[in-house]
Order: C-alpha cells, then structure tokens, then sequence
C-alpha cells in the first residue's frame, strides 16, 4: 500500500512568543523571536459565531458513526515512544535513537545541546493519583506526554484521562502543563474536551512532584486514525471523502470560534488533535491553547499545520484559521510534501484533481492558508459560512439534487437576466443586455456596523435620481453610502459618475480583506461591455467569498458575453444545480447550451425550471420555440408532438397561445413538407390538426385569422389576413 502522509512523523515544535514591546525580528522555529503583539490585519480576528452545535454533516452529507471506544481495550500492553517520534524537546535533535541493529534508550541526554530526556512512563497500572484517580495504563503519547486511562473514584468511577509529560526535567514542558491548568478548566463548549482537574503525583524515579491534566475520556478515533483505516479500508492511499472532510471542518470552526470568543488560542489543530466519538467530534490535546494576549508562555506549533508567519508575530486568530485549511487539505488530497515542498502552499488544481472538479473548496482553502494573515477569514464563522456553502456545491453535484441555502453575505436574487418572453420572430433564448445584467445581479447586504447603515435603512427612494439625490444628502459618508451610490448611478447610465463614487468607496474601505469594492467594479465593467475586465474582478470576489453563489452567477455572464461557452456552462450549471431559484443560471446555460448545438440539453434545462417559479411559462415558452425550430438535424416528429403537448397545459393568454400554436403548425407543414422524415403511422395529431398537409394548411389559416382579430393595427391585420389566404388549401367553396 501506497504511504500516505498521514503516516509520516509530525513534530510539535515550541517557540517563545514575541512581546508587544521588542522589536519584531526574524526567529526560527525553535529559538526566541521578537515581534509585536498587535499583529497588522488582526485586530478584529476575535467574533465568533455563536458556538451551537448541529448533527455531525450539517444535515446535508452523512458521515459514518465512529463506535465509543471501551475504555479498558484502549490501555497499551508495551507503553513505548517509537524511536522515530523521539526529539529533543529544546533543540529538536534526533535523541534515544538506536545503531547498528541495536535499540535506542529511551532515557539520555541529548547529545547537541545536553538537555536531558526521559520519555518512560511515569504511572503504572495501580497507582492512585491524588487518593481518587485510580491508573489503569497508557492510552497514548502525543507531542507534550503520555496520556494515562483512569477511573475516577470520587465521581461514580467514571472514566477520566491523566495526561503527563514526555519528559518531566524539561521546564517548556512543565510551562504548558501549568498553562492548561491555569484557564482550560474555564473551557465548555461539546466540541472541546472537558478539563476537570490538575494534580499532582510523585515522579517514580526523582521523587519530585509531576502535574497531571485530569479530563473527560473521549472514545473514539482520531481523524488521523480515521484517514488510515480509510486507506486500509479501500486498499489504496485515498483520502477521505470530500463531503466528509467538510463535514468535520464545520464541526471544528465552532469549537475553535467558541474559543476565539473566550479570547484563546487553539494553535496547535492537526488531525491527530480532533477525535470523533459516535456522531460528535471534539478537540483534544489542549496543551498549545493559550490566551490571545499571552507573550510569556512557549508557543507549540506543527510543522506543515503551523501559519508561516507564526515565529515572527506570534499567534493569532488568522494562524488559528490557518491550521483549519491544513489539517482539512491534508485529509482530503494525498498531500505528498505539506512539510516540505508544499510547507506554506497548496498544488494548485493542475496537479491536483479534487481541486479542478471542486474549485470553491480549493478557494476556502487558499483563502484560510493565504501568506497574507489580513486576507485570511477573519473569523471561524465566516470560514464556516463558506464551507457550508461548499458543501451543498459539492453534495448538489454529487448526488443530482438542489441544496439551496441563505447567504450571509448577498440578497436574494429579486429580479432575473434572460428569462423574458420573447416576441414572434425574437430568437427563443435572446442574448441578455449587459447594463441590465448589472442592475439585477444580486447585491451585498448592508454591513450593519457600518455607521451609516441606520440612515441607509430609512431611505426609501427607489427610481435612480430620487436614490442619487437621498443617497446625496445622507448626514454621515461611507462605504456603504458610496457603494449604493455606484448601484444607482449604474442605474442611471453613468459609469463616469459610479467609477467616481467606487474610487471614493475605495478609500474609505479599511479591511484590506474586503471583497465588496471589486464586486461593483465588475458591476461597473459588465455595464460598460467590458465582459473580460468583469470576469477578472468577479473572480476576485470568489476568492474570497467561494461558497456564494452570486459571484458563480456574475463569472458566468461575463464569460458568456467574452464568448467563452465552455467556462460559461460549467459556471452557470454549478449555480442551477445548486439552486434552482438562480433562474437566471438556468436562461443562461440554455443559451450556451444552444450556442454549442447542444439543443436537448437546453430543453431540459428549461423543462427543469420549477413551477413555483415565476419564470416557469417564460421556460416552457422557451423550450416550446426550440422544439418547434429546425436544429442541426430538422425538426422531430416526437418534437412536435411534446412541444404541442406543453403547450396545450400552459395557461396562456389567447394571443400568446395562438402565437406559440402557429409556431408549432408551422414547424409541423415545414416536417411534412420535406417529406416527414423519421415520422410514425400517419393519423397522428398536433394541435388538433392530422400530420398531412391540407389539415395544416387549414389549422395554420385559423391561426392567423384569429391573430388577426387580435391585432393591434390595421397593417398588422391586414398582413395576417393575406397569411391566412395564402395558406388555405383550395376548396370547391
């Protein structure tokens, strides 16, 4: 079996932090560095979505239950770190390591820098701990100790964890001991373990005083565990599912959110850190937590997971976010070289497949692990917002059915582009005006904290001007004041005026990481016929918002109207599929569709178009015009039999239905008239009318006589009543 990087060693490595006051510098991973405590981009990294917890999946993807772990099956017979996971502590030399056949001690000094280790256990099956935690065993070893099974006496004999130290004469080791102690019992939140108490027991071989974690037992498995009985399981080196992946990152955006709300740091995320026990998953190993503005305590980190700009500023709520897209890409593509190659970067979707069939995940991630920590998410809310919105992508076009979702971000698609009924000789599906496309793409909600939002709420102006003129005289300016004087100037025709306005929006934005000024800038370049320009600006918007729909939705406009079908189909099918109240995706894959001779793929997706839709005639109209005209190959009878019988179960005024009724008798004489080619058994009907010639001469006259009655003008009449006489067949009478 392939070896998978899930196999290979991961080091958790220490540094001090920097303190607020010294001078930022350079660092490395395992010495003192310096930098500053208020780190550029990040001082509003700390709102969290509430921390609620839904079912594992988000009720969108199921994920297998993992079985609770009998606790006494979980205690090790031969408790030994594997020699390869044995590092010292203060430089990271390789130590305990054996030659020649020989087997490495587990107990020496290292022989770089002299600290000394010992990675044995330090309590046996037996020992009490404090009179009430009676020791079953080791469990585990991870970065910072063994990890002990314990029942707990004074507590109805519960299961309870002991978690130690790998090496008790290392004082980094002892420092983050008393860190989880000092605030992790204030932690509670069902997707982070529960600290319940911090003890102490006499060390076997010096007799001094060790500090013991006692916390709640999670059995299960860890997401790292997981990975490999995936690939055990499917023979192969194959990552998780995507959809399952997802489903734990929207698991764990809460937990680290709740902590960022508490003002902690989780810092240390990776996939042997995350257990799921039954339907839940939880975060353990609390030893790299801290507090935000904590510049003493020793900063752990794991090389691959860590952001790059860790040793030089410190921790942070944009690092934390970081570690998330790792440990989320590391379980869902074989991710050869994350610690090396690919330390600071992701393959790109030309080496990696995922990545191409899944471009919005791919852009979550490169957003979470963005060199930049002020572009990054700028909470694990938002984050988890967009991977939602990733997910019903992915799960709609896995399994074929719509996952609608609410936006946070974007309104409603109120109005759609491309779904007017056309007129009698109009094309079928017409090629939408750019400078209404623009006025009807949907729009970013209002950021209430803006301090002008209240007075935006009040304006009630709806026609351009009066908008202009209220907008105009708003008592405060601001971005958002700006950017809806851009929409209404759109409106008005001047983009002179809404460039201005944009430019003056631009230099009120803050936020280097807000995407809302290049969204009117597309809007801005759409309505000015500059398709090319928009794509590139909608593009910049996905970047940074990839799960929404509304800029999938403006990429496929634009791409339409720069000629590029192909970039187009794809786009506008990813939105209808996921949604099929984006009407709109739906007029505007029809059109590709027909652009690239696909016809009866457009037909369906129009047929498709749901009835609760206020564009479902306008479809249904659309699909009957297609039916009835002559494709590549001619006009089907089959066509005409389908496109008749739509047409007669559409409530339709009389005009139109006359009008749709000669389209399709037309088509049905024109089929007749080349000879009926690939036609049934004659006797068959459309409309009322035999397939034969004369009957279609003569339902084709009533038509136009009855379109004549309807007509508007006296030249509209007369020219219909000439259709109708040349048309009627010749009779004795």
């Amino acid at each position: 079996m392939p070896t998978s990087v899930l196999n290979m060693t991961t080091v958790t490595q220490y540094i001090v932090p920097p303190k607020p006051e010294e001078p930022a510098g350079t660092g490395s991973d395992s010495n003192p560095v310096t930098g500053t405590g208020a780190f550029p981009g990040t001082g509003r990294r700390t709102s969290s979505r509430a921390a609620g917890r839904g079912s594992l999946g988000a009720g969108l993807v199921e994920v297998p239950v993992v079985p609770v772990r009998d606790p006494a099956s979980a205690v090790l017979e031969d408790p030994v770190v594997a020699e390869n996971k044995r590092y010292c502590t203060n430089c990271g030399e390789k130590v305990g390591r054996g030659t020649d056949g020989e087997k490495g001690s587990p107990e020496g000094v290292c022989p770089k820098c002299g600290q000394a280790f010992n990675f044995r256990p330090r309590l046996y099956q037996g020992d009490l701990v404090a009179g009430q935690y009676e020791v079953l065993g080791c469990i585990a070893y991870g970065g910072l100790g063994w990890i002990y099974l314990a029942k707990d006496h004074n507590v109805s004999d519960r299961w309870v964890v002991l978690k130690g130290m790998i090496d008790t004469g290392d004082a980094t080791s002892m420092a983050a001991a008393v860190n989880e102690r000092r605030f992790l019992a204030e932690v509670e939140h069902p997707n982070v373990v529960k600290i319940y108490n911090f003890v102490q027991h006499p060390d076997p071989f010096t007799k001094a005083m060790n500090g013991y974690i006692v916390m709640e037992y999670v059995g299960g498995q860890s997401l790292r565990q997981l990975a490999l009985q995936h690939h055990r399981d499917v023979g192969r080196a194959e990552p998780l599912p995507i959809g399952q992946v997802i489903a734990y990152g929207l698991e764990i955006l809460p937990a680290m959110g709740y902590l960022h709300s508490v003002d902690m740091l989780y810092c240390d995320l990776k996939p042997d850190n995350v257990i799921q026990s039954g339907e839940q998953l939880k975060l353990i190993d609390l030893g790299a937590v801290r507090r935000v503005d904590d510049y003493e305590s020793p900063l752990f980190f794991t090389a691959g997971y860590a952001a790059p700009e860790l040793a030089r500023e410190g921790a942070s709520v944009a690092s934390d976010i970081y570690t998330v897209g790792r440990t989320l890409a590391v379980l869902s593509i074989e991710f050869a070289g994350y610690t090396s190659r690919y330390k600071h970067t992701l393959p790109g979707p030309d080496v990696e497949p995922l990545f191409a069939l899944f471009g919005s995940y791919y852009r979550v991630l490169k957003r979470a692990t963005h060199a930049d920590p002020a572009k990054r998410f700028t909470s694990c809310g938002e984050m988890a917002d967009q991977l939602t919105g990733v997910l019903r992508e992915v799960m709609a076009l896995g399994t074929g059915k719509p996952r609608p979702g609410v936006s946070t971000v974007f309104g409603v698609e109120t109005r759609s582009f491309g779904a007017g009924l056309t007129a009698e000789g109009e094309p079928a599906l017409p090629a939408p005006d750019p400078l209404e496309v623009a006025t009807i793409l949907p729009l970013p909600l209002v950021d209430t904290t803006d301090h002008a939002a209240a007075a935006l709420a009040s304006i009630t102006a709806t026609e351009p001007a009066e908008l202009v003129a209220a907008l105009s005289a708003a008592p405060q300016d601001s971005v958002e004041v700006r950017l809806r004087l851009v929409k209404a100037r759109i409106e008005q025709g001047d983009l002179r005026a809404a460039s201005a306005e944009l430019g003056s929006a631009r230099r009120l934005v803050v936020d280097p990481a807000d995407w809302r000024p290049d969204w009117f800038h597309g809007l801005i370049a759409l309505a000015g016929r500059a398709p090319q320009a928009a794509r590139e600006a909608f593009d910049r918007v996905y970047d940074a918002v990839p799960g929404e729909l509304a800029p999938k939705l403006a990429l496929a406009v634009s791409a339409e109207l720069a000629g590029d079908m192909f970039a187009a189909a794809r786009t506008y099918e990813l939105v209808w599929r996921t949604d099929r109240s984006y009407v709109s995706a739906a007029f505007g894959l029809a059109r590709v569709y027909m652009a690239q001779g696909a016809r009866a793929s457009a037909i369906e997706v129009l047929e498709a178009v749901p009835e609760t839709s206020s564009h479902h005639v306008a479809a249904q109209v659309a699909a009957i015009k297609i039916k009835a005209r002559r494709g590549e190959t001619g006009v089907a009878e089959q066509d005409l039999h389908d496109a008749a019988g739509r047409l007669e179960r559409l409530a339709l005024d009389a005009e139109r239905r006359t009008r749709l009724s000669a389209e399709v008798l037309e088509a049905a004489y024109t089929w007749v008239k080349s000879g009926r080619p690939g036609g049934g058994p004659p006797g068959r009907k459309v409309l009322g009318c035999e397939l034969s010639e004369r009957e279609l001469r003569f339902g084709l006259e009533r038509c136009y006589r009855a379109l004549a009655r309807l007509a508007a003008t006296a030249e509209q009449r007369h020219a219909l009543v000439d259709k109708a006489n040349a048309i009627r067949p010749r009779t004795l009478t």
